[in-house]
């Protein structure tokens, strides 16, 4: 199944993000700053890559456009960028390498390590439950929030998505 940047604004109009207008607005930083946001992009498409059904395709235009819409100037934003940073360190640490730099298998593994998997969502709390929140949370909302990752558990319809008239005159098997 092939994600698209209207799935990706589908989602950001499903969590209540201003995301329509965000999503066509680029933002060119320059220098460390630019650098910090490249980084958090990478990371997040890396951890989407790992955590997506292989069954999907557009991975990176998908995750790039819905975190567009979710990287503005907020608390949420500097959230995700702490948890990134989180898990580069650990990457760094455990791995000698960026976390987008491992193969697909230790991104896996180092996401387990963390504690991430098991860990309770929180977005103030330990690391583990940051990066739980913050990333594992985050584009996995994104993804089933939209159309297409909609349709992968059965979810026709995702919030904030009508799906027309003839969707409510079919049985659900049709």
């Amino acid at each position: 199944m092939e994600l698209t940047r209207r799935d990706a604004v589908a989602a950001l109009g499903a969590v209540g993000a201003g995301g329509v207008g965000a999503v066509g607005v680029q933002r060119y930083a320059t220098g460390d700053e630019g650098d910090r946001e490249e980084e958090v992009s990478e990371t997040l498409v890396a951890a989407a890559e790992v955590l997506y059904p292989s069954a999907v395709d557009g991975v990176r235009e998908f995750v790039e456009t819905f975190m567009a819409g979710r990287l503005d100037d907020g608390a949420h934003a500097e959230g995700v960028r702490e948890a990134v940073s989180a898990l580069e360190t650990r990457a760094n640490a455990w791995y000698d390498d960026s976390f987008q730099a491992l193969s697909t298998e230790d991104r896996d593994s180092l996401l387990e390590e963390t504690g991430a998997d098991t860990a309770d969502e929180n977005p103030d709390g330990t690391p583990a439950e940051r990066i739980r929140y913050y990333i594992v949370n985050e584009l996995l909302m994104a993804l089933y929030a939209s159309p297409t990752g909609g349709e992968l558990v059965g979810i026709e319809n995702p919030q904030g998505h009508a799906g027309g008239l003839d969707t409510y005159q079919r049985g659900p098997n049709a």
